[in-house]
């Protein structure tokens, strides 16, 4: 990725005695999985667009330990926090973005306790902070008059009461945005969360995500738009149960922001 987009790591910049403003945390599913790499990029695309001064820690990034948490295993949670921490305070790092909901909440909630104490924030508010501030200049859009409806993170929006930030930087594309019958603080998960993406769902009727899709389909929408890459998964996944992929596209708001703007 660093080959075709411009993304300097942490150790590249001490080298050269430069000190980033932003840390982007990437995360792993913005590292290891397809879809979500996309993500990854159109976000890289976005900074290096408004000339952000940022870098990754590349190789040096590890899990952060949400996921063991979440799934009751509380010692290799430590253990992985605990050693990212260590390579954050070397660097000095201050303000750190991630496009993980995830990622997001553990960093900025459960890492100050382990002396990680960061300025935390997710590329929704990021990326409305760069368009309040002038750096990002969305003039046209593509997106103009289309239907679209937002899915709330669980970890962005209950967790952490972020509601606006995601909706405003949406707003700016001059689409026409519809909620869901269930959103913002009475939003519906989309089945992923604490750690249940990796195991197989219990018995029932119907899966949470296929549920969660039903909703979004209520809104008659051209795009679901979502701000999390396991969301993303899952949105993605009940729109192919529900032989819609020809219709509908499932797109992260980065990825739409990026694509306003012809990044």
């Amino acid at each position: 990725m660093s080959k075709e987009l411009n993304v300097p790591t942490m150790a590249e910049c001490m080298a050269e005695g430069k000190t980033p403003d932003i840390l982007f945390w990437v995360g792993s599913a913005g590292s290891y999985d397809d879809r979500a790499k996309k993500i990854t990029k159109a976000f890289v695309k976005i900074l290096n667009k408004a000339n952000v001064n940022f870098a990754v820690l590349g190789t040096e990034e590890s899990a952060t330990g949400d996921l063991a948490k979440r799934a009751g295993n509380e010692f290799l949670f430590q253990m992985q926090a605990m050693m990212n921490i260590e390579v954050l305070n070397m660097y000095e790092v201050k303000r750190i973005v991630t496009c993980d909901p995830h990622s997001f909440n553990c960093l900025k909630n459960e890492y100050p306790g382990l002396g990680g104490v960061y300025d935390v924030m997710h590329h929704t508010q990021f990326i409305k902070e760069l368009i309040s501030s002038g750096k990002l200049d969305i003039k046209e859009s593509d997106y103009k008059g289309k239907q679209i409806t937002f899915h709330d993170p669980c970890y962005l929006g209950r967790a952490n009461s972020e509601y606006n930030a995601p909706r405003e930087v949406l707003s700016s594309l001059h689409a026409n945005l519809v909620e869901m019958k269930r959103s913002k603080a009475t939003a519906l998960c989309c089945g992923a969360g604490g750690a249940q993406m990796f195991k197989e769902p219990e018995k029932g009727n119907k899966d949470i995500n296929e549920l969660r899709t039903e909703d979004a389909l209520q809104t008659n929408p051209e795009i679901i738009a979502t701000a999390c890459p396991y969301c993303m998964t899952m949105m993605s996944d009940g729109v192919k149960v529900k032989e819609k992929e020809a219709q509908i596209k499932v797109l992260d708001i980065a990825e739409l922001i990026a694509s306003s703007q012809n990044l």
